[in-house]
């Protein structure tokens, strides 16, 4: 019998839902796999609930960014918010509860911690007879990703692996898969070709500037500073879904439209990272996958404190990113770049040699053979993964 598959996301951020699509596509293309659905769990919850989640996110990203990195530290405790969340969860997640048990999956794969602490607790209580995997989708682990019931885990880096184990977790439930991204990421193309029809010079140095989906990032202020370039480049401006930013950026452009190409949303960033030099702007986990599977090194501008920093500390560390402490150095950054090919080669080669384009292939072809029982934490066992996180966070106050 062909497996039935529930792909859960949230679509707080564009990251979790980008992910589930790549999933998707992957288990579709699974010869056992029979029907897949993809849900943004949101989806069957109260318009209060709903932009609690995502409205509420993409506001304080704008306007108060310390605070979303104060709660990313004070949340980051083995279930510390674990019994209000789930409480808060169930109380608005009727439907969804409903829809889960329906659908019947035999595997479950969540790409944001909400559903899965939902399906997580179905199984405990034998209301579902599901395989749950976990797909983190960002470079690190963050606490509020621990379940008390699943079967797998899926992290982007080794480190994180060991991290989780150090913690408690048991190896053989880790797989270090990378991040699930869309495999047009991964396919070749003629760059010149894709430059040319793009209204760009064919061998021209080229950026792409990025104010994320939601198009909340500095753009503007960017391309001001980008216009004190000493090397001549061509810049690719994407916007996002935000017609106000793309706006501001025009504005500011003006006549310039040589030097700048100005896009809201696209459904061509695979082509226009392939086509580009370097990236600018957050280093978002999808983001950072993406980035890496094309080969472009990233410059990194107002990373959100807490998830983004930290994934801005491992591709600095990695080598294949610079970061701007400050936006008067953005020029300076890359024409430092741009001066030394050799370095740049090397950080685009260190880039494709991270990077982890079959990751949604992988989890995939683990999933549909699998046979694992699921594994439940138990009261002893989450003490003692409260016990070890504290140690660790004791360590590093000393």
């Amino acid at each position: 019998m062909k497996k039935r598959v529930l792909i859960m996301s949230t679509s707080a951020g564009s990251g979790h839902v980008r992910a589930a699509e790549a999933l998707t596509k992957a288990f579709k293309e699974n010869p056992y796999v029979g029907e897949v659905i993809h849900s943004d769990a949101l989806h069957f919850t109260n318009k209060l609930f709903r932009d609690f989640y995502s409205k509420l996110y993409a506001r304080l990203v704008q306007t108060a960014p310390d605070f979303l990195g104060w709660w990313y530290k004070q949340s980051d405790e083995p279930w510390k918010t674990d019994g209000m969340r789930l409480m808060l969860d169930r109380l608005n997640t009727g439907p969804l509860v409903r829809f889960i048990r329906k659908f019947d999956p035999h595997i479950t794969v969540c790409t944001h911690f909400m559903p899965a602490g939902i399906i997580s607790d179905l199984i405990a209580k034998n209301q579902l007879d599901a395989h749950l995997s976990i797909v983190v989708t960002d470079l690190d682990f963050h606490a509020m990703w621990l379940s008390r019931m699943f079967h797998r885990y899926f992290v982007a880096i080794e480190e994180t692996k060991v991290h989780l184990e150090m913690l408690g977790l048991p190896s053989e439930r880790i797989t270090v898969s990378g991040i699930p991204i869309d495999p047009e990421f991964a396919y070749p193309i003629d760059r010149t070709a894709t430059r040319l029809d793009f209204g760009l010079h064919p061998t021209r140095p080229t950026l792409l500037l990025s104010a994320g989906a939601l198009g909340v990032g500095p753009a503007e202020f960017v391309v001001e500073r980008l216009r004190n370039l000493r090397n001549k480049t061509q810049t690719l401006v994407v916007c996002g879904r935000s017609a106000e930013t793309t706006e501001r950026v025009l504005r500011v452009v003006g006549e310039e439209t040589e030097s700048f190409k100005v896009f809201g949303y696209t459904d061509r960033m695979p082509d226009l990272m392939k086509i580009s030099d370097l990236f600018i702007g957050k280093p978002g986990g999808l983001t950072s996958a993406e980035a890496l599977t094309c080969g472009l090194p990233m410059v990194i501008v107002s990373p959100i404190p807490g998830q983004e920093e930290r994934n801005c500390d491992h591709l600095l560390e990695d080598g294949v990113a610079v970061k701007c402490n400050e936006m008067t150095t953005i020029p300076y950054k890359i024409d430092t770049l741009l001066d030394d090919p050799d370095r740049l080669e090397q950080m685009r080669k260190r880039a494709f040699a991270l990077s982890r384009p079959d990751a949604a292939r992988c989890i995939a072809e683990t999933l549909v053979g699998d046979e694992l029982p699921p594994l439940e934490v138990t009261d002893d066992d989450a003490e003692a993964i409260i016990l070890a996180a504290a140690r660790e966070k004791d360590n590093k106050l000393r």
